[in-house]
């Protein structure tokens, strides 16, 4: 039996007073300024705990890992999808494909709210549903030939809960693609600076790719210094163009980018994961977690306070003007990925679990990954509550309610309780070489401020805001594009696991017709929702937007149902409920919301009271804003009406599944032989690597014999990547 060191006793107790320190003055301080420095020690302290012993705890005691046994990507490998890849590359593909838009824009968002119900839910929320769920959902698929989450549920629910899973899951990726996408061309149009250093990543990624598969395979250090290097001459690069006689060549018109970006994403979804997909997530992760990093930095060493208040009065009211609804539901709605994300099961159910090493490297992947998405969330957070609450909320407020004058939008923000001059708007749109940061809604730029405003003061003091703004504008679209590119891929192998129900041969996911027909069909659906939406102010994925935080959070609930009846099927029932209140949660939380969307008599809230109204408007011959013609007005009509229907209609696909999945978990524990388990079999493992970033003393002792063992026969072991450069499989 281990015991626990003194040293080790003291580390985490400091570790855990530090993290109480923070939540205690975030919780308790009222009317006095509060640094935004301790947010971030709540959310570093929370986090070392977490996954110190509680993915601990469902790693080894819930799940049981076992090293020894084989994963998809070592017993299935065919260099397309399947193929072993270093842990580190691995966790730099996870994290970049899960951290999209979400945690950037859905905390500024929120921030409505003030900055305390966001914490809380961000931090609160990962460590007991969000990582939970990504760390499961990727154990079970992993255990399952890295089926998808749809198959999945077809398989060990039921054909009618399975179909409704399937269904829902699908329609909600598309959706998900096409705001992504959306926010990619939103960021880029008339961006040479953000489109030349975007656009040089992927032949980077190629070459850290190539370099890997045949140069130097498994030097994972090597090309990493490579590839930070070229990244960095590439945004240095990036301002170059930007203010040379380039800057027209890649200043680029949203249509253009639409027709890139669906060509990127069918070639990504098709070439083998080593060429271009695992490496450039992992060269991006650089660019995130070196930046996130920095900023937390940044806020430890200038100290900015948090202007923001810790709740606001529409926390409570319902009325504010970035997003209508109360609190509950809709704040936990908003911030969607940083906390839980649907999104992120499609990802542990697609592209990672066909590449993980091994068992052991799980909790690593699922739960630390998303930690490290739950603190992009916390920076963002911080970011838009230490800019001035005027700033903000003149920022994120419509031109409808504001006005389009610096005049109108500080009398309009004086009415929402804060105060902010005309003068004061002004200078803070000029600081960052801006003509105007009225209603610069989405969240994008408000985070960009934030971030100029605590890099500008400990490098370059003010005269660099205008640097830091547009880096962080850049920064925003190579953070979502990432989820671009691996969620296209996902979409392709959940299609081919719908289609294979039907024709077998699409269940070989890299079946070359297959594989170019599902590609093909994914790009063209989201691609075509976002072409009209590019052209149609109104249309297009712009008509889907409203529903996008609920669909991602519907799709979480249908995630935590297939893990939550596995774990009953797998006889880990006493551990259920490690899933299944994280379920009952979500599922409150969202059909509240959907209900209300659907039923609010309020006309901000409810689609069908809205569409109402327009149309009442329509008959009477009258214009209501944001309609500018009498065809707007019909547009706005159309779409309340779908997504009204949508609304309604993803709740209760979800209903059905949660159903089916506790008639699934009844009929086991009556009779369990009735409800077999679709698990692969078991296969010994030849692969040796470790489990962790770092390596201990027992794994480096069992690479050496690994390595010894193979030399001395002249095969044996499969031997993963271990200290320094390492050796064995890397992206190829």
């Amino acid at each position: 039996m281990r015991t626990t060191s003194p040293r080790t006793i003291v580390i985490w107790t400091a570790v855990a007073l530090i993290g109480a320190a923070g939540w205690t003055l975030l919780a308790l301080s009222r009317g006095e300024e509060v640094s935004a420095a301790w947010m971030v020690a709540a959310a570093l302290g929370t986090y070392a705990i977490a996954y110190r012993f509680y993915s601990r705890f469902i790693a080894t005691r819930v799940l049981r890992v076992d090293k020894t046994r084989a994963t998809p990507a070592e017993r299935l490998n065919n260099g397309i999808d399947f193929h072993p890849t270093d842990r580190r590359v691995l966790l730099g593909h996870h994290f970049a494909a899960i951290a999209g838009a979400g945690p950037l824009v859905g905390p500024v968002l929120a921030a409505q709210m003030g900055y305390l119900p966001g914490t809380i839910w961000i931090i609160v929320g990962v460590v007991f549903a969000g990582a939970v769920q990504d760390m499961v959902v990727l154990f079970f698929s992993t255990r399952r030939d890295g089926k998808s989450l749809g198959q999945m549920a077809r398989e060990e629910i039921g054909p009618f809960g399975g179909a409704a899973a399937l269904l829902a899951a699908f329609a909600i990726m598309i959706i998900l693609l096409g705001v992504l996408a959306l926010v990619i061309v939103n960021a880029l149009a008339a961006s040479p600076w953000g489109t030349f250093s975007i656009g040089m990543t992927i032949p980077i990624a190629l070459l850290m790719g190539v370099y890997l598969r045949f140069l130097r395979p498994g030097r994972i250090t090597e090309v990493s210094l490579i590839g930070i290097a070229l990244l960095l001459l590439a945004l240095v690069g990036g301002r170059w163009v930007a203010e040379s006689s380039w800057a027209d060549t890649f200043t680029l018109q949203p249509k253009t980018l639409v027709i890139w970006l669906v060509a990127y994403g069918f070639i990504a979804s098709v070439l083998p994961v080593w060429t271009l997909l695992a490496p450039r997530d992992y060269l991006s992760t650089f660019m995130k977690i070196g930046t996130i990093g920095l900023l937390a930095l940044g806020v430890v060493i200038a100290l900015p306070t948090l202007k923001m208040d810790a709740v606001t009065d529409f926390a409570s009211r319902g009325d504010g003007p970035v997003f209508a609804g109360s609190l509950f539901p809709f704040a936990f709605i908003t911030i969607a990925c940083g906390a839980l994300s649907g999104f992120h099961a499609l990802i542990s159910s697609g592209t990672t679990p066909k590449m993980v090493q091994k068992e052991t490297q799980i909790r690593m992947i699922g739960y630390g990954s998303m930690l490290m998405e739950s603190f992009v969330a916390v920076m963002a957070l911080v970011a838009a509550s230490i800019i001035d609450p005027g700033l903000y909320f003149a920022m994120n407020a419509p031109a409808g309610v504001i006005g389009d004058t610096v005049q109108s939008a500080s009398q309009a923000v004086a009415q929402f309780g804060y105060a902010i001059s005309p003068d004061q708007l002004a200078a803070a749109a000029k600081a960052v070489e801006e003509q105007t940061l009225l209603s610069r809604t989405g969240g994008a730029p408000t985070l960009a401020v934030g971030v100029s405003e605590i890099f500008s003061q400990v490098v370059g003091g003010a005269g660099m805001k205008a640097f830091w703004y547009h880096f962080a504008i850049m920064f925003e679209a190579l953070f979502i594009l990432t989820a671009l590119d691996a969620g296209t891929r996902v979409g392709r192998f959940m299609l081919q696991d719908m289609l294979g129900n039907a024709y077998k041969p699409f269940r070989d996911i890299s079946w070359k017709p297959g594989l170019l027909l599902s590609s093909a069909a994914v790009v063209g659906l989201w691609g075509y929702f976002l072409w009209v939406g590019v052209h149609e102010p109104l249309g297009g994925i712009n008509q889907l937007f409203p529903i996008f935080g609920i669909s991602n959070q519907l799709l979480a609930a249908v995630a935590l149902a297939v893990c939550t009846t596995l774990l009953v099927k797998s006889g880990r029932v006493k551990w259920a409920w490690i899933t299944g209140i994280p379920l009952a949660w979500d599922a409150v939380v969202t059909l509240t919301a959907s209900w209300q969307k659907v039923f609010s008599g309020d006309p901000k809230v409810g689609f069908f009271t809205q569409r109402a109204i327009y149309q009442d408007a329509i008959d009477a011959g009258k214009v209501l804003p944001p309609a500018k013609s009498m065809d707007d007005m019909h547009t706005v009509v159309t779409n309340s009406t779908v997504d009204g229907v949508l609304s309604a209609v993803l709740a209760l696909l979800i209903v059905i599944v949660i159903a089916d999945a506790a008639r699934m978990c009844i009929r086991h524990l009556r009779t369990p032989d009735a409800a077999p388990l679709h698990e692969a079999p078991y296969v010994a493992s030849r692969i040796v690597a470790p489990a962790g970033l770092i390596t201990t003393r027992e794994e480096k002792a069992e690479l050496l014999a690994a390595a010894g063992a193979r030399d001395g026969d002249g095969g044996g072991a499969g031997v993963g990547s271990g200290p320094g450069t390492g050796s064995g499989p890397g992206f190829g």
